[in-house]
């Protein structure tokens, strides 16, 4: 599935009813958040053309592969070429199941019995990426640098998918666009899935505390204008990103203006 070099990140509460302006724009990818399922998903595939929709991800706890794989073949015969199924194992402080999430992982892509190159996955440590690259396209990291990213090109090896999503402010105000990165990773800043990956990347404790030092917020979520902005998403594709997700923060559920500036960059060198 070719998803273009560029695609958006937006969680499903906020909705699919501009998906036929951002394929208008040329973004080649719609990633849903906010753990969807595929019949969720089904709305956005069919809300626009031709854009390519992905899970980004359907969490394995709240599903049995079979259901997944029955919804999927499904949406898949009635949109071909058009849906991209991500799973992955969320994080233990959200599911109270949460146990041996490898052999989770692993037991889930033997239930969904489907081709690889319909599935991606969810990954940050070493033996979860080799994993994805064995069993999907290849990897969908979410709150991370480019160091990360260069890490997971390394692991996973060439011809595999590394697709990372990368939380982005548009606003030139330093201390403003903080106030938005720190709002968005108050959330992952408590989960240790995240933070323990953020240590193994040049992170101190004292980065993590308190909302995140300046340093970690600056790498983990870039802002500041588009050029600045597309600088910091070139440098993921530089460190062996495929496609980069874009998740556009602190200008409401559907920052139109703001997936307009982006496009302006960011596809001009697709």
């Amino acid at each position: 599935m070719e998803l273009g070099r560029i695609g958006i990140w937006r969680s499903k509460r906020h909705g699919a009813s501009d998906l036929a302006q951002l394929e208008a724009l040329g973004y080649g990818a719609f990633w849903i958040g906010g753990s969807p399922s595929v019949e969720e998903a089904r709305v956005f595939v069919e809300a626009a053309g031709a854009i390519k929709v992905a899970t980004g991800i359907l969490n394995i706890w709240q599903h049995e592969p079979e259901d997944v794989a029955a919804a999927h073949k499904q949406l898949v015969a009635d949109h071909p070429d058009r849906f991209l199924l991500g799973i992955g194992v969320g994080h233990p402080e959200a599911t109270s199941d949460y146990a041996r999430p490898l052999k989770a992982m692993r037991e889930f892509f033997d239930g969904l019995d489907l081709p690889k190159d319909e599935l991606v996955a969810a990954a940050l440590g070493p033996k979860m990426l080799d994993l994805a690259a064995e069993r999907s396209l290849g990897t969908h990291p979410y709150f991370i640098t480019p160091d990360h990213t260069r890490f997971a090109r390394e692991r996973v090896g060439e011809g595999v998918l590394v697709a990372p999503e990368v939380g982005v402010v548009l606003e030139e105000d330093p201390e403003t666009a903080r106030k938005h990165a720190r709002e968005f990773a108050k959330l992952y800043l408590g989960l240790t899935n995240y933070t323990n990956n953020l240590l193994k990347f040049g992170f101190t404790e004292k980065d993590i505390a308190d909302g995140g030092s300046d340093r970690l917020i600056d790498a983990v979520i870039p802002h500041g204008s588009a050029d600045r902005i597309a600088e910091a998403v070139r440098a993921h594709l530089e460190a062996g990103a495929d496609h980069v997700c874009v998740q556009v923060l602190g200008h409401g559920p559907q920052p139109t203006r703001d997936y307009e500036a982006l496009a302006k960059v960011l596809l001009r060198e697709a």
